[in-house]
């Protein structure tokens, strides 16, 4: 995909407000993905990603986007799917109960290839506290085959910076991408460094360079992305959830069905190396090691460096996605440290993936908190300690 710099967009000084900011988390994700070149928005009202809509039906009509209050989940995640596939970088945002109603329109998404970006700011079922238990909702929710990216920022200043990231996920291999926010975060309201519009390194999809006639609208190579077509010149293309070949026509035939979904699921499989993203916190010479993600890794430093004062060598790995798996990353810390804990705010869920990676090289244990509450540092430093003993 081409990359260009945001000083090549238009009205590119009113996306990017440069500086520093005291701000809220759901406002930074908005400027994120303004600043990523976001210029449609459709949502449905929903603690606690209400401010996301708010923040986005101010700051989209003053760079030219177009913010739509749709009348529900559905129809503002198809909204959002027809927006893209007519050339738009586009946005959704829910919270957990909300995500649900998405996910018949995240299934055609994935299926036409529709870079969506959409944030789920999880919440407890019901109520406005804290979770992480939509982990697996955001990777098999939809039905059908398909892979699933999602980053998971952990503070303000990632809620701005991986949303960036997700509009360029999208854009690259043409998938929904999904910034798993939670409420922790999402209401917090902490010190947020926007750059230079010139140092913000974006990808846009990549348009065919073929006569219409000659234009097959999912034709690409065996694990790519196909070329889209840009919208009233010509070109004409069926998005269908129903089984396609490379024209788009619906034609169920097994071996494009097999060749179809072969290629849509290993666009990401195959590049997941490329996509997945880790930062390690003093594990070189580390005894063992937590494994966090989201809001759960600020918590997890802290209790990390509570053991190290204690004469415990502890370290942690922080998952910037969890979805496609960082496997190679789970799998060489499985190999380095005795003891893995997973740290989660649910009943257990992603300990599951880390357990399959460490395939039986180190002790897998479990720390869960469902409580509506993220891990105090303690609760993760007794957990390990008494592991210790």
């Amino acid at each position: 995909m081409a990359n260009i710099k945001a000083t090549d967009l238009p009205a590119w000084e009113k996306r990017v407000q440069s500086g520093v900011h005291f701000m809220l988390g759901n406002y930074a994700l908005v400027e994120g993905a303004i600043s990523a070149g976001c210029d449609f928005f459709a949502g449905y009202p929903i603690t606690p990603a209400n401010e996301i809509s708010e923040r986005m039906s101010q700051r989209l009509p003053e760079v030219g986007g177009k913010f739509v209050q749709g009348e529900d989940e559905l129809c503002s995640i198809y909204a959002c799917a027809g927006a893209a596939l007519a050339g738009g970088k586009v946005m959704t945002a829910t919270a957990s109960a909300g995500f649900n109603y998405m996910q018949e329109g995240l299934g055609y998404c994935y299926t036409v290839e529709a870079p969506v970006v959409i944030a789920n700011v999880q919440r407890c079922r019901g109520e406005n506290y804290a979770s992480q238990a939509d982990v697996y909702q955001m990777r098999y929710g939809a039905s059908g085959d398909y892979e699933a990216i999602v980053v998971c920022p952990s503070s303000v200043q990632e809620l701005y910076d991986y949303t960036i990231w997700a509009f360029n996920l999208a854009e690259t291999y043409r998938n929904p991408v999904i910034v798993m926010s939670e409420t922790t975060i999402a209401l917090m309201r902490e010190r947020l460094d926007i750059p230079q519009a010139g140092a913000i390194e974006l990808f846009n999809r990549r348009y065919t360079t073929l006569p219409p006639q000659d234009y097959q609208p999912f034709a690409a190579a065996p694990f790519g992305c196909p070329d889209a077509a840009p919208l009233a010149q010509g070109y004409h293309t069926i998005y269908s959830l129903n089984p396609h070949n490379e024209m788009g026509s619906i034609d169920w035939d097994p071996d494009e069905f097999e060749r179809l979904y072969r290629r849509v699921c290993g666009k990401i499989q195959e590049n997941s190396d490329k996509i997945c993203r880790t930062e390690r916190y003093d594990l070189d010479d580390a005894e063992a090691a937590i494994v966090a993600y989201g809001s759960e890794v600020r918590p997890a430093l802290e209790a990390a460096r509570m053991a190290r004062e204690s004469g415990y060598k502890l370290g942690v790995l922080k998952l910037c996605n969890i979805w496609p798996v960082p496997e190679q990353a789970l799998r060489e810390l499985s190999g380095q440290v005795g003891t893995i804990y997973a740290v989660e705010m649910n009943n257990g869920k992603y300990v599951r993936e880390i357990e399959r990676c460490a395939a039986g090289k180190c002790a897998v244990v479990s720390v869960p908190k469902n409580r509506g509450l993220a891990h105090t540092a303690r609760e993760i430093y007794d957990a390990v300690m008494r592991g210790v003993k």
